[in-house]
């Protein structure tokens, strides 16, 4: 019956020829019932049927006979009969056949596309760039990271800035997926009800190889507390396709009211809130002891002045982002180390925030082997002060550069144990 009915749409069913004779009826082609002698049509029960036109005059007589009542009816029926059946007016609509094919097509398209039919590499991954999830027994948060064209430097690989920016917006996605994220940027319902934010004391970063451009890493991260009044947070950056340790750092966090802008001890609600999460792991960075010597204006053998912060290098906690201060701590690095040397390591001492008002100075010396030596291939390491113009202290550094295209480092950290 479908089938009939869909032949139907495309063959049309013609109409049964009209019946032939001299039948007294009048029924001609599924005409009106009657027709009497004056030319009058009557109603007929049939619909559909052809109907004459009332004739009200009397018909004319020619040589006493009445004349023009059929020829009439004939001439009329003639020019609203539809025409002849040939094989051209027989064969469909060709334009109600396209549109239907067309639609079929369109609609059988979607549904290919919408299958998962492509194959599967071992490079591709099912959420590549998604907000991350939780693992290892919800410890550990994990996200992965495209390496962008724009984020890419001379050497055609992801800046130092790159990776740091990956590893705050991993430890702020880690807050949120654990359901914790308060009104404040990174901050727990607890902490914003009593106006406390994080801020980082210490950042100690290892970095054995930077991925370029069209690189996918993974990214790491999870909590341990950090004596009575702080945590740490460690990250493993790793390449999705090699699964090689591209990264490894180790940070330390207090906390801060935000009003006041001075250190505060962690509230007991706050650290109900948190505490569940602390991994008890050892570090993936050794603790680099080393205390960093003071740097002024006779020890510094590069200086640059006038940094000012812009608007966009503040956060939502309304002072400059931590990863700001690395670029402006390398903005003093001798460029001859730049040129042939990359960065292999820092560690960093954050001792006051900055503004947006405020005007810094970059100071940089160099520890071992000389800019005079730079053809040897021995690491180089250089002290870093970010000072502000009257002299007060914002950021104390250490950094290590290995010669380009070396990729050695110390020992791999690693992630957690899974709980059993």
């Amino acid at each position: 019956m479908v089938a009939s009915a869909a032949t139907a749409a495309f063959f049309p069913v013609a109409s049964p020829p009209p019946e032939s004779g001299g039948k007294t009826s009048g029924k001609l082609g599924g005409g009106p019932a009657s027709v009497d002698a004056r030319g009058i049509r009557s109603k007929s029960a049939a619909s559909g049927g052809l109907q004459v036109k009332a004739n009200a005059q009397a018909p004319p007589k020619v040589n006493g006979s009445k004349v023009g009542v059929l020829e009439g009816y004939k001439i009329e029926n003639e020019t609203s009969s539809p025409p002849p059946r040939t094989f051209i007016n027989q064969l469909p609509d060709w334009s109600m056949l396209l549109a239907a094919i067309t639609t079929i097509f369109l609609a059988a398209e979607k549904q290919w596309m919408m299958l998962d039919w492509k194959p599967k590499r071992p490079d591709m991954l099912v959420d590549p760039f998604g907000l991350g999830r939780i693992v290892q027994d919800g410890m550990v948060f994990r996200q992965n990271f495209s390496i962008r064209s724009y984020e890419i430097g001379a050497d055609q690989t992801a800046s130092i800035e790159t990776l740091m920016n990956h590893l705050q917006e991993t430890a702020l996605n880690h807050v949120k997926s654990a359901g914790l994220l308060g009104d404040g940027f990174g901050s727990t319902p607890e902490m914003s009800k009593k106006n406390l934010i994080w801020v980082v004391t210490k950042m100690q970063v290892l970095v054995d190889r930077y991925p370029t451009w069209g690189d996918v890493v993974q990214v790491d991260t999870w909590v341990d507390s950090s004596g009575k009044n702080g945590m740490r947070r460690d990250w493993l950056v790793r390449d999705c396709k090699t699964g090689d340790i591209l990264t490894r750092a180790s940070s330390l966090w207090v906390m801060m009211n935000k009003k006041t802008r001075r250190l505060a001890k962690i509230p007991d609600e706050v650290r109900v809130e948190i505490e569940q999460y602390f991994v008890d792991s050892p570090p993936v960075v050794d603790e680099d002891g080393r205390k960093l010597p003071k740097l002024d204006d006779s020890k510094a053998e590069y200086i640059r002045t006038g940094l000012t912060p812009r608007w966009s290098d503040l956060d939502v906690n309304q002072h400059v982002n931590n990863v700001k201060y690395i670029g402006w701590i390398l903005e003093s690095a001798p460029p001859p180390i730049v040129e042939s040397h990359e960065l292999a390591g820092m560690t960093l001492e954050y001792r006051k925030e900055c503004n947006r008002d405020s005007v810094l100075q970059s100071l940089t010396t160099v520890l071992e082997n000389g800019i005079g030596r730079l053809t040897d291939s021995g690491f180089i390491e250089c002290q870093h002060l970010l000072r502000f113009e009257d002299g007060g202290e914002i950021v104390k550094g250490r950094t290590m550069w290995r010669p380009k295209f070396t990729k050695r480092i110390g020992g791999v950290g690693q992630l957690p144990a899974e709980s059993t």
